[in-house]
């Protein structure tokens, strides 16, 4: 539920728009909590084979970090011909100046990152900020031109990115986001003596039972 409040010369009235009921049970209830599951670990799979396997490629991490890399970046920028390509100019410029000079430094990043975004999928701890950065990722790839198993991942990870205060009930999460709360609003580890009332458009994890 969203708080609007409108001002005028003369009082200030507080409207409640509320969330469609599909939107409040799907993110705003764990009874579907199961089916995040299965698709937080569907993603974090595909996040960590992909990961682990860079990790174990020297031409990712090793002692030739950066070829690899070098390889897809100049694929992507041999994609920027023609009146409709699958790399933008602005991208391929930001790849030629920024990523590919620097190539070893961001094979590692992305070999990392996809590692450490699999295993907090998969844990379910910090599900909502892992699947940003997964989707992130997969948007790059996008426009890299790479497709492969990207818009499917993409799609799936803005879903974990809405559901992020029940996505990860059936795991970490369940504890350590009550636990600290959130920037916005944190929990009793910070303020200890604060009220549990939340302030006007507080959204509460409704559990079944």
């Amino acid at each position: 539920m969203t708080n609007f409040r409108i001002r005028n010369a003369s009082r200030q009235d507080v409207v409640a728009i509320e969330d469609p009921p599909i939107a409040q049970v799907l993110f705003g209830t764990v009874r579907w909590a199961w089916v995040w599951l299965l698709l937080r670990l569907y993603v974090g799979y595909e996040w960590l084979m992909a990961g682990w396997g860079k990790l174990n490629n020297p031409a990712w991490t090793g002692a030739n970090a950066g070829a690899a890399l070098t390889g897809f970046i100049n694929g992507a920028l041999a994609k920027t011909g023609g009146e409709h390509p699958d790399v933008q100019t602005w991208y391929a410029w930001f790849l030629q100046h920024a990523v590919l000079p620097n190539a070893p430094l961001w094979s590692r990043l992305v070999a990392w990152g996809e590692f450490l975004v699999g295993i907090a999928l998969i844990l379910g701890i910090f599900t909502g900020i892992a699947a940003f950065f997964g989707s992130f990722m997969n948007i790059n790839y996008l426009m890299a031109g790479a497709v492969s198993t990207n818009p499917i991942l993409f799609v799936i990870a803005t879903w974990l990115v809405l559901a992020w205060k029940v996505a990860g009930w059936w795991g970490l999460d369940r504890w350590i986001l009550p636990a600290l709360g959130t920037p916005w609003r944190p929990s009793y580890v910070f303020h200890p003596d604060e009220s549990e009332e939340g302030p006007p458009g507080k959204t509460n994890v409704t559990h079944p039972g």
